[in-house]
Order: C-alpha cells, then sequence, then structure tokens
C-alpha cells in the first residue's frame, strides 16, 4: 500500500490514487486486503467491548468486496463453481459471517443491530460474464445497471438483524433510500436532528418494527446517476428527469444486447408505474402528462430547498 500511495498522488479528500488505483495494487494486496479490514473491525469490537461494556458502539465496515476486480483471497479460491467473481462473492459471505461470530462471541449480538446492504446495482462487466459464463444475472429481474437511474442501478438488498426489535423471516416492501439511515439511528437513540442536516432522510424505525407508519403519504425518493441526471420515486411511480439511463450507453457495444425501445420516444422523460411494470419497459410519460407534470414539479421542488424529507420542528 505505502508503495502505490508513493506512485499516485492522494486527492479527493483523501483519497488514493485514479480509478485505476485498485489494478495498481499487487493481486497479493488484493486479495488479503477484505482480511486485513475484517481483522480491523474485530479488534476494534473486542477492544470496544472490553474497555467500554455499557457503552453503545457504531462500526461500519466497508466490505469493498465484491467490487471490481474480482481478487478473492487465496484460501477461497476455487470455493464456488462460478469463477472469480463466485469465489469472491463467497468470500464476502464469509466475512460477515465472521463479524456476527464476533458479535455473538463477545456477548452483544442480541443487543446489536446489524445492517447488510450494498451501495449500487451490479458492475456492468460482471453482469455480462457472469450472465454468459454461469447464467447468473445479479442485477435479475430490474432493468439497468450500475450508474443507471433504472432499478437495477438503485435496487440493493437491505438485511435487517435486531433481535427483539425485528421479527425474523420478515418482509417490508417499503421504499426507503440509504440516506434514511441516519434520521433512523437518530430516532432510535433519541437524539434530534436540526433542520439543516440529514435533509434527505426519513426514519424506517416504525417498518423496522412492523408497526403502521406515522405518516399516509408516499415516501419521496430521488435518483441520481454518474452524470447527475435525476429522479424520483413517488409510491409506486417513478419519473425520470432525462431520456434513456441516464448512466451507461445502450444505443452502442455489448449493452446493446440488452437495450428496450422507449414506448414514448418523443416525451421529455420516462414514467414508470413499478407494481404493474417493475421491469420499467412501458413509459407511461405521454398518456399520464399531469402526473409527470406532478413528479416533475416535485423534483424542482427538492432541488429548490435543498431537501426531500419534510422540514423538522
Amino acid at each position: 500500500m505505502r508503495d502505490a500511495r508513493k506512485r499516485r498522488p492522494i486527492h479527493r479528500r483523501g483519497s488514493v490514487g485514479g480509478k485505476d488505483f485498485w489494478l495498481r495494487l499487487s493481486p497479493i494486496v488484493r486479495r488479503m486486503l477484505w482480511l486485513v479490514f475484517l481483522r480491523k473491525s474485530q479488534e476494534w469490537l473486542e477492544h470496544h467491548v472490553r474497555k467500554h461494556p455499557n457503552q453503545p458502539f457504531f462500526l461500519y465496515h466497508a466490505a469493498s468486496a465484491v467490487h471490481l476486480p474480482s481478487f478473492a483471497a487465496e484460501q477461497f479460491k476455487g470455493a464456488t463453481k462460478a469463477g472469480p467473481h463466485g469465489d469472491f462473492i463467497f468470500e464476502l459471505d464469509y466475512i460477515v459471517g465472521q463479524l456476527m461470530e464476533t458479535l455473538e462471541r463477545l456477548g452483544v449480538a442480541d443487543n446489536t443491530l446489524v445492517i447488510f446492504t450494498s451501495d449500487n446495482g451490479p458492475e456492468v462487466t460482471t453482469v455480462l460474464h457472469m450472465r454468459a459464463d454461469y447464467g447468473h444475472d445479479g442485477a435479475r429481474p430490474w432493468r439497468g445497471l450500475k450508474r443507471d437511474n433504472w432499478e437495477g442501478g438503485h435496487r440493493v438488498p437491505f438485511i435487517v438483524r435486531w433481535p427483539g426489535h425485528v421479527k425474523p423471516g420478515t418482509v417490508c416492501d417499503l421504499p426507503i433510500c440509504h440516506t434514511d439511515i441516519m434520521a433512523t439511528c437518530a430516532e432510535i437513540v433519541g437524539a434530534p436532528l436540526p433542520n439543516n442536516a440529514a435533509e434527505d432522510s426519513m426514519s424506517f424505525l416504525a417498518a423496522l418494527l412492523g408497526r403502521p407508519s406515522p405518516s399516509d403519504s408516499p415516501r419521496i425518493l430521488l435518483h441520481e446517476t454518474i452524470s447527475l441526471a435525476l429522479g424520483i420515486r413517488y409510491g409506486q411511480w417513478k419519473y425520470l428527469d432525462h431520456k434513456g439511463s441516464g448512466g451507461n450507453r445502450y444505443d452502442r457495444g455489448p449493452l446493446a444486447a440488452l437495450a428496450i425501445e422507449d414506448t414514448a420516444p418523443d416525451a421529455p422523460g420516462q414514467l414508470y408505474n413499478l407494481a404493474d411494470d417493475p421491469g420499467e419497459r412501458i413509459n407511461l410519460s405521454a398518456q399520464k402528462p399531469e402526473l409527470r407534470a406532478y413528479l416533475k414539479q416535485l423534483l424542482e421542488q427538492a432541488k429548490a430547498t435543498g431537501r426531500s424529507a419534510p422540514p423538522r420542528p
């Protein structure tokens, strides 16, 4: 790591190197990195529980696996029949299991809220290779991939374990965003949030506890792509304020095989009913211009006010 840092400057608020930073690391460093992160998180947990047994803690474990390139540690090579990326997923599963075992061993598992999630949909090259070589599609059944504003770019796993609070085996269909974690944690610990913080965060604690939502209004979720193209989710409706994916190009290259014809090519944006059309194949912009205009208005309001969450007292 030190050698890599010498070759590439530190920039972008302290991040190391550019987009090819990981490619500059040796395969040996890549393969051991995720297990180093695991050990550091385990050591921190052990130190905290030993030194501050009655003090709550917050641990954010950034498991960069299974980000490309797919380099599983040596002991996981060949662990699956799905190639290097399958082995990488196997390693991620192992890492999560080891963290859970650490909480159990320290006696805090039953009093700890654990959230497992991802920051975006699957990578383009991963999907193309895994689909062609192993019949696996990490985006199925959604349209789009990482960088896109379609659901395949934004829908991610969100698994919660909280004994005594979240009933095991339950499924919740409430749309949420990672920004909502802040307001949820604040409500859990009873910490008031100022009006000028977490402007796009709304608590989903009621959903976790299986209680009725305090509001009957549909939640507003904002979507943004790598090109900064915007969209908005409102209940079952989703409006994209742009043409195409907003991210990847589907008019050429290997993604052209995944292209779906726009059913409203003359409309300025895209409107989908995710309840009836989760694959986002039927653009209803031309059929429902008033609804499209309303969602566009909500989006512009969020842009103008700098927030999508309701103002706090």
